[in-house]
């Protein structure tokens, strides 16, 4: 098979012909209708965040395809079904598992980081990773390889971690391939949403999707321009779907007072808040990773009746995948790209 194959940070993904892996005991192979682009991938391949595999590895975690052939001990899947891969591998046994919180398994694997992932035309998969789609999702195929990250992840933040209501107002900063997903999300939720980013392209999407508000932070302080919004108030949550220091303080700063702050976007640096505002005014700061598997199957029904709709930029070769790349670290792609492998 075809795979783009990362041999370490500041190099070019190669494209190359390898082995097509075999499933295992309780393990599927999936053909690869298309994966997505994410800024995880950038992390990997242009900052030095170590993969948990050491390279060579096959990046690429949000994947859709349907089932080439299913291993020993495998129920209730069958060649030709069309599936989802989800990003975390959970071992289904562990204290979080059991309570249902297994996007934060206590043995978490990572496909595209502990595993080979998607850029490639064939993946093996845990079948505890796998999720059939219904046969009448009203988008292809390739484009559905968005719910198993970019969608799954706004979602969980938004309906969960931030547990966002009707009649709730709600600050979304950064309308990246997550956070313009989050929106749609929290508008068929019943909220009031401002949106916020820096690049006009995106601020006008928002506003095509029915954002509320928008805020253009490179313009004017995104935090007044909230309390204008507000009566002076401020939001009653505010996600961070950038992963930047200075953005999760313009969350903290936008928030009334008894708000939530959820950080969702990734950073290594550290964030020195204001424990005397945290306290006096007792905002809530939580943290948001990926989305356990039940909730899945809401998010596929929210898509499934058109409440929310995959944003795909581009769809692009496998042996175009480095240009893509690319173009997400100098920030051109507006929502999604995807690999298609054929």
């Amino acid at each position: 098979m075809k795979a783009a194959v990362f041999y370490g940070p500041n190099q070019d993904l190669k494209i190359e012909d390898i082995p097509t892996p075999k499933p295992g005991p309780g393990e599927v192979l999936v053909k690869v209708a298309a994966t997505g682009i994410c800024a995880t991938d950038i992390h990997y391949v242009f900052e030095g965040v170590p993969t948990g595999k050491k390279p060579p590895l096959i990046l690429g975690h949000e994947i859709s395809g349907t089932i080439e052939e299913v291993g020993p001990y495998v129920d209730g899947f069958s060649p030709g079904d069309p599936v989802l891969v989800t990003p975390v591998v959970s071992c289904g046994r562990c204290y979080n598992c059991l309570i249902g919180r297994d996007n934060v398994c206590e043995n978490m694997k990572m496909i595209g980081n502990d595993l080979d992932g998607g850029f490639a035309e064939y993946v093996k998969a845990p079948i505890r990773a796998v999720i059939k789609l219904p046969k009448d999702l009203p988008i292809p195929l390739e484009d559905a390889s968005v719910i198993s990250d970019a969608m799954s992840t706004a979602y969980h933040a938004i309906k969960t971690r931030g547990e966002v209501k009707p009649g709730t107002k709600v600050m979304i900063i950064g309308l990246g391939g997550l956070g313009i997903h989050a929106l749609q999300i929290a508008l068929a939720l019943g909220a009031y949403v401002i949106a916020v980013d820096i690049d006009p392209r995106k601020l006008e999407l928002a506003k095509q999707f029915g954002a509320h508000a928008t805020i253009n932070s490179k313009e004017v302080d995104p935090v007044a321009e909230v309390r204008k919004l507000t009566d002076k108030r401020g939001v009653d949550i505010a996600f961070d779907f950038v992963g930047n220091p200075q953005i999760s303080e313009q969350a903290f700063r936008a928030v009334k007072t008894g708000g939530t702050v959820v950080v969702v976007g990734y950073s290594d640096k550290i964030w020195n808040l204001a424990m005397s505002r945290l306290m006096y005014r007792e905002i809530t700061v939580k943290g948001s990773l990926g989305s356990p598997l039940h909730e899945y199957y809401e998010l596929i029904e929210l898509v499934r009746i058109g409440k929310v709709k995959p944003v795909i930029s581009a769809r692009v070769k496998l042996e175009e995948i480095n240009d893509a790349l690319r173009a997400l670290k100098e920030g051109k792609v507006i929502g999604r790209q995807i690999v298609i492998p054929k």
